[in-house]
């Protein structure tokens, strides 16, 4: 996993439609069980698969490198040997996501007479130079529906700085809303990237940004990059001039002593000197894409996901496995496919396409999956069923308490309450897992739902569900191995994906989008 108001329908009508959901399924598909498919995914096949993708030999899959490579070339084989085709017309199952990382960068940022050291109270990824005398401040950066930070301001060519936060009304309440909910411009994964993406499409040609919470979580990013001799990566495509410079307290106070209580845009005079010095390199990788096609409904397409990927050796030469991270949903899309290749084998195969998407580059930014969503889908979005994604389900979160047999689930009411029904339905039929929504609280700090590579699915307006046993100890360390996974949990786990995946597969009618992505 990455480390970056809803409709309200009535119980009764919740209920119901939950019924129907099932039923109409069962009904269409009396004469195949999926027991005896899901029967197929076992604790030892899934030990087996786990024990030599989380291996040693695979050194910690990190993007781009040598035992990622082994990574997709170990499932790739196993696709092979199970007889299911790639899904790209050409018959390969690698989609080649094109990469580039920038090096962490050195130098400093002069503010005024003042010296401030990139990684200690500056921090950027990005190479930034010149100098600048004619600061325009934006206050919170924001422009939304009549609320504009922006009128009367031409930023074009020049440098921006820009809060974090959103305008809060004398009552307390926040003015976009009108209400006691923040709303996404608040969002601490999301409106950095929002903020900064509006800027640059005004052509600013950088962003400073202040953001305390926001400055803590990059630094360690900075810090983790720069001890490991790593970069910020990036899809090719997407590689820029433009510039984001993180500030804390002290630099951003240095340009604007009151930014903390002043919220009125206006142009700042002062002088600043951006000495930040870094270099490019390109990286290849791959996603890997297999395909079950459906029976009679070929061209819908219900994807279940997974990230190939983990984060590598350490630079002590620690070998980080990453056997639940994301090892457990790689393993357990191919004991799902297989599952349904003995399905179709038997004449029982899914009435959609089912399609096993492996990606790259989810620790890096979630990159493989938003190159097959925003630059090549390899099958149609618009076709696009469902995404189900899998991503950490071998372990135990152990700041949680109650039964072990749980799953967080995460996003599966974002976009369709159906969905979210069959879902629960589908588990009371089947797994009786019991299922922990506290991920997926607006308001959980952790914004797991914007983490993983669902995220990139459920902005295209697809309806998702992420499938998650929280973190833990071993989370992005060396101690994340085989040894450590709960591999009965992992099958249930598992299976319940499998039994999810075949009902949104084989019901009559596609899975109701009934609210708008945010």
């Amino acid at each position: 996993m990455k480390k970056i108001a809803l409709i309200v329908f009535s119980l009764a009508f919740s209920c119901n439609t939950a019924q129907k959901t099932v039923s109409e399924v069962s009904n269409t598909a009396k004469e195949a069980d999926p027991v005896v498919y899901a029967e197929t995914i076992t604790q030892d096949e899934l030990k087996e698969h786990l024990y030599i993708y989380a291996s040693d030999e695979f050194e910690g899959r990190e993007t781009g490198q040598p035992g990622q490579k082994k990574a997709v070339a170990y499932l790739k084989n196993q696709y092979e040997a199970l007889g299911i085709p790639a899904a790209k017309k050409d018959g390969d199952y690698l989609q080649n996501v094109p990469l580039e990382v920038t090096k962490v960068p050195e130098g400093n940022i002069q503010i005024n007479d003042a010296v401030f050291q990139i990684g200690e109270d500056v921090v950027t990824f990005d190479a930034a130079s010149g100098t600048y005398n004619d600061i325009v401040y934006v206050g919170y950066g924001i422009e939304d529906g009549d609320y504009s930070d922006y009128k009367e301001l031409d930023v074009k060519g020049k440098l921006v700085l820009i809060k974090s936060g959103e305008p809060v009304n004398a009552d307390g309440t926040y003015s976009l809303s009108g209400t006691d909910k923040k709303s996404a411009w608040s969002n601490m994964s999301e409106a950095m990237g929002k903020k900064s993406n509006l800027a640059i499409e005004k052509e600013a040609v950088g962003v400073l940004y202040y953001d305390t919470q926001n400055y803590l979580r990059f630094k360690g990013y900075f810090d983790f990059m720069k001890n490991n001799k790593g970069g910020k990566m990036s899809l090719k495509e997407e590689v820029t001039n433009s510039f984001i410079v993180l500030l804390n307290q002290e630099s951003s106070t240095a340009i604007m002593p009151d930014i903390e209580k002043n919220n009125t845009p206006k142009l700042i005079s002062t002088s600043i000197k951006l000495n930040a010095t870094s270099g490019n390199d390109e990286v290849n990788s791959e996603n890997v894409i297999a395909i079950i096609k459906g029976s009679e409904k070929p061209d819908e397409y219900v994807v279940v996901s997974s990230h190939l990927d983990h984060i590598g050796v350490t630079a002590d030469g620690q070998i980080n496995n990453g056997a639940d991270d994301d090892g457990s949903g790689s393993v357990a899309l191919l004991e799902i496919a297989e599952a349904f290749k003995t399905a179709k084998e038997a004449g029982q195969g899914p009435k959609r396409s089912i399609v096993f998407l492996h990606v790259t580059g989810e620790e890096k930014g979630l990159l493989g999956s938003k190159y097959y969503t925003d630059y090549d889908p390899v099958l149609p979005l618009a076709q696009t069923v469902a995404n189900l994604n899998i991503d950490m389900i071998g372990r135990i979160d152990p700041k949680r308490e109650g039964d072990r047999n749980y799953l967080y689930l995460i996003g599966s009411d974002k976009l369709s309450t159906d969905l979210h029904n069959l879902s629960e339905e589908v588990n009371k039929k089947y797994t009786n897992i019991e299922f922990d929504y506290t991920y997926n609280d607006e308001n959980d700090p952790n914004r797991f739902y914007y983490r993983s590579d669902h995220y990139n699915f459920a902005k295209n307006n697809i309806p998702i569900i992420f499938y998650f046993n929280g973190t833990h100890a071993d989370y992005h360390r060396p101690g994340d191995t085989p040894d450590k996974i709960n591999y009965d949990l992992l099958e249930n786990r598992t299976r319940l994906v499998f039994y999810t995946a075949w009902e949104v597969a084989n019901r009559e009618h596609k899975v109701v989008v009934d609210k708008a992505s945010k």
